[in-house]
């Protein structure tokens, strides 16, 4: 007994370490101890060192796998600095032709056929370049997606609609050689709040079929204030002018969003930031259980979770949107 009252007064830090806790409105008798009361909610206290033990282990499994991301992504980074080569169309053998068919006018090219599926581009996050997506671009690959394309935009960037305009010229290049009206959008962290600009500010959702985001801070993130000396970093700051226009009005977007938020992101401050809630999207928001955040571009899981996203149509032109916030209360869990 004597360990339990000298624990009363770390109850309110226990509460803010475990949302869950229930709340301690009151205190009404403790028995056993005369004159002192008793504490509401007691069996949770005694449950605590369980708690804390997973949480811990949860903490640990997920930070050793961040290391691991870490580590092997620094091997891969010097193979991504390049920028994607783009396919080139073969050119047919010429034949030897004679008058007749020079004095015909040539029939128009071609175009290509339109794939089954869009042509899928990623998009990389702050100080980083496509070899983050190595696994993510396999996984597609394996399930049918084979056109696939990486924008590396240089780590000098320093403003996220240079950079959303960049976007649209590379997707614009991809629908005139693929022949494909529309393109899916795989963004990670900042990538994805350069796509997010792309779509709702400059047009981008009549290209955009799906958007799927990873680990973006779509409200704007406090983590690291010394990083403010870049002004990228300024601009994925609550408040900023890039964060207020986007959560301006969109009447009538047209690109589906996927937003998908880990509940041990450290770069997300605070972790709801990732959550994308905006009345005139429509956007499916899904929870990632027990891994961080570089781990979002990597993980199999996660990566089964954007093929299904992708692999579902978008709204159409016109439809009515909703914004899915109920969505965060369920999602996806990594053992």
């Amino acid at each position: 007994m004597k360990v339990t009252t000298a624990a009363l007064p770390l109850l309110p830090l226990f509460q803010r370490l475990l949302p869950g806790l229930p709340a301690l409105p009151g205190l009404s008798g403790l028995p056993g101890i005369p004159g002192l009361p008793a504490l509401r909610g007691l069996s949770d206290v005694a449950a605590l060192p369980g708690r804390l033990t997973g949480l811990s282990l949860t903490l640990l499994k997920a930070s050793a796998l961040e290391a691991a991301i870490l580590a092997g992504h620094l091997l891969l980074y010097p193979s991504g600095i390049v920028q994607e080569r783009r396919p080139v169309q073969a050119l047919r053998p010429t034949e030897p032709r004679d008058a007749q068919d020079d004095a015909q006018p040539s029939p128009p090219p071609s175009r290509l056929p339109v794939p089954v599926s869009p042509p899928v581009v990623l998009l990389h996050g702050f100080i980083d370049n496509r070899s983050v997506f190595l696994l993510l671009r396999r996984s597609l690959v394996q399930h049918g997606r084979h056109e696939i394309e990486s924008l590396n935009y240089s780590p000098l960037t320093c403003d996220i609609r240079t950079a959303a305009e960049l976007l649209g010229r590379h997707i614009e290049e991809i629908c005139e050689r693929t022949g494909s009206e529309r393109v899916d959008v795989v963004g990670h962290s900042l990538g994805g709040l350069i796509a997010r600009y792309y779509v709702q500010r400059l047009g981008g959702d009549r290209r955009v079929r799906t958007l799927v985001t990873l680990g973006t801070p779509h409200a704007g993130t406090r983590v690291v204030p010394l990083a403010n000396a870049h002004p990228i970093v300024r601009q994925m700051r609550p408040g900023s002018a890039v964060i207020e226009e986007l959560t301006g009005p969109a009447p009538g977007c047209r690109t589906r969003f996927v937003s998908f938020w880990s509940d041990l992101d450290r770069v997300m401050d605070p972790l709801e930031t990732a959550c994308l809630d905006h009345p005139d999207l429509s956007v499916e928001n899904v929870r990632v259980t027990g891994i961080g955040h570089l781990a979002l571009p990597v993980h199999p899981t996660v990566a089964t979770g954007i093929r299904q996203a992708l692999d579902t149509a978008g709204p159409e032109a016109g439809s009515e949107t909703a914004t899915d916030t109920d969505e965060r209360a369920g999602g996806l869990t990594i053992a």
